[in-house]
């Protein structure tokens, strides 16, 4: 359509940028019809669970003070734990974010004396402090809780032999991050981390498996509760708030884990009965109901990036043929400009603070200086069009994000565009590729 085209270069997108895009596109059509059936699927499995647990319009009204008997927090916490299949879940405004969740499931399940294993390397750098391999203030480490890790294998995979030597008697608590983090290794399918969980609790059978969900939610058919894990523990304002949960995480798995956590969030004694939904319950429901075909809008933008970025010579994980298991595209610049460059496009692409321009500082919880575009609705949701990445090798910068699939294809050619124009990519195999 030529007066799309036009709105596009309104938009300042260059033809020869919008070209390559199109000739990207018709490559990945079998890819989109894939992703829009797991979205059926798991639309599906939403509805039935809100059916089943009966939500009605009186879940939709909140409450205040202290919460008492607040039937669409409870109800809600029900329709989790249905869609996650868990016995139990814990899903508040009070809790603030992912790493918030996350520190909330370790600390409210293992005690002083207790060791923290992570079978899959390096947790993600927000983590650091919580567990205390970078020295923070009320760490596990300061609660007299160890840690060890066990790397990947180069090739990716479980290192076994290394894992069975790392569990011992003092081993509570095992750590699986599904999603990659600044890290260029692949993400773990639901399968991968399944077969992970099995062989932990074949070496020992009592070990507390937590899987970090971050960004994975709705990528697959199945979730990690249903291939073993005792928790499950992601964002609200990432995959399953659906764009418009505006705060909260959940954490999803055996009745007594989630009661740790409740009694850990708010007091022991009081648990799960106190903490009041504060008008955000609609958005909290309606998010998550909208959250598979958001996270299928998201995953496009992914594989669009992934197809559009590989063919210029630039390392990208997954690359342009993977299977997909969260909603992250890493892309290696190999350069400060590159990772840049790529996220000045990303903002200048947004509905929300367009006119501003990104630049790396250095973020709380960060060892490195960070630099994010994120012009969104809501601040800091990274179920938006979204990129971030740490100013240090090897430059890598991670994409996610776009409630819509038109926007994340606006986005990913914007940034294209900004790469371009800064002479980072070559505009000769760009034509030649498209075929100008």
């Amino acid at each position: 359509m030529d007066e799309l085209r036009r709105l596009y270069a309104r938009m300042g997108i260059e033809k020869e940028i919008y070209e390559y895009g199109e000739a990207v596109l018709k490559r990945l059509v079998p890819r989109f019809q894939e992703i829009d059936e797991t979205a059926e699927y798991n639309q599906l499995k939403v509805v039935g669970a809100m059916q089943e647990c009966q939500v009605s319009e009186a879940c939709l009204l909140g409450t205040t003070g202290y919460g008492y008997n607040d039937l669409g927090r409870d109800r809600l916490e029900e329709v989790y734990a249905h869609v996650f299949r868990t016995e139990d879940a814990l899903v508040r405004p009070q809790i603030t974010c992912g790493t918030h969740a996350l520190a909330l499931a370790l600390m409210s399940n293992l005690r002083p004396g207790d060791e923290l294993l992570s079978p899959v390397g390096k947790p993600y750098d927000t983590l650091e402090e919580v567990i205390g391999i970078r020295p923070s203030r009320g760490s596990l480490a300061e609660y007299g809780i160890s840690y060890r890790q066990v790397e990947l294998l180069p090739d990716g995979g479980f290192d076994y032999e290394g894992i069975r030597n790392a569990i011992n008697e003092k081993t509570r608590l095992v750590t699986i991050q599904r999603s990659k983090g600044y890290q260029t290794r692949p993400t773990l399918s639901v399968e991968r981390i399944g077969e992970l969980i099995s062989f932990v609790k074949s070496v020992k059978p009592d070990v507390i498996c937590m899987v970090d969900n971050c960004y994975g939610e709705f990528v697959e058919i199945q979730e990690p509760g249903e291939v073993g894990a005792d928790m499950v523990v992601g964002s609200l304002i990432k995959n399953p708030g659906g764009g418009l949960a505006p705060i909260g995480g959940y954490i999803a798995g055996k009745k007594e884990c989630v009661e740790n956590a409740a009694y850990r969030l708010t007091s022991p004694g009081l648990g799960k009965e106190v903490g009041a939904s504060l008008g955000v319950l609609k958005d909290f429901y309606q998010g998550l109901f909208l959250a598979p075909s958001v996270t299928a809008a998201a995953l496009k933008g992914a594989l669009f990036a992934a197809n559009l970025y590989e063919p210029l010579g630039y390392a990208v994980v997954p690359d342009a043929r993977e299977s997909r298991h969260d909603i992250i595209q890493a892309i290696t610049f190999g350069s400060p400009e590159g990772v840049i460059a790529f996220c000045q496009g990303i903002q200048a692409a947004a509905p929300v603070d367009s006119h501003v321009t990104p630049e790396p500082w250095d973020m709380p919880g960060y060892d490195a200086p960070v630099i994010m575009a994120a012009g969104a609705f809501v601040a800091g949701s990274s179920i938006e069009l979204s990129a971030d990445g740490p100013i240090k090798p090897p430059y890598a910068v991670y994409f996610q994000g776009g409630l819509t699939w038109q926007h994340a294809k606006l986005g990913i050619l914007s940034s294209l565009q900004s790469v371009v124009g800064r002479g980072l990519a070559d505009r000769e195999a760009l034509r030649r590729i498209s075929g100008l």
